[in-house]
């Protein structure tokens, strides 16, 4: 089991590299966040054939995952089951699309996945993906 108390920039490198070579292999364009425990960034990319809005929601994803210790897809079926507004939060960064995923490491929290620019159920299964490369 891999065990650390805080994300490295190399943990956080090597979720961008696994995710960007499977959206490589795809040919499909998307931005890629990873964040540490408390939402703020570590690493970025965006890829070759990614719209410019996917920027800013593939990183607030991480950080609604970081700071709610759940998925962002999570946090938005809760809001529009109870019908509370996202505002809530007091934090404009809260999302509640899919594609944001914690980083569980020794049963912690240690950061976030956030990844934007392909159907939300693609978003989501790369940044499991990618967080699945850490989560122990």
């Amino acid at each position: 089991m891999y065990q650390i108390n805080h994300l490295s920039h190399r943990d956080a490198q090597r979720i961008i590299v696994a995710i960007q070579a499977e959206l490589e292999r795809e040919g499909k364009g998307a931005a890629i966040a990873v964040v540490d425990a408390h939402g703020e960034l570590l690493a970025f990319l965006r890829t070759d054939g990614c719209k410019l809005p996917s920027l800013n929601i593939a990183i607030n994803k991480a950080f609604t995952a970081a700071r709610e210790q759940k998925e962002s897809r999570d946090i938005g079926d809760s809001s529009r089951e109870k019908q509370w507004p996202m505002t809530n939060f007091g934090d404009l960064r809260y999302t509640a699309w899919g594609g944001g995923v914690p980083i569980v490491c020794a049963g912690q929290v240690v950061g976030a996945v956030g990844v934007s620019g392909l159907p939300e159920s693609e978003d989501m299964v790369l940044a499991r993906m990618g967080a699945g490369l850490l989560n122990g």
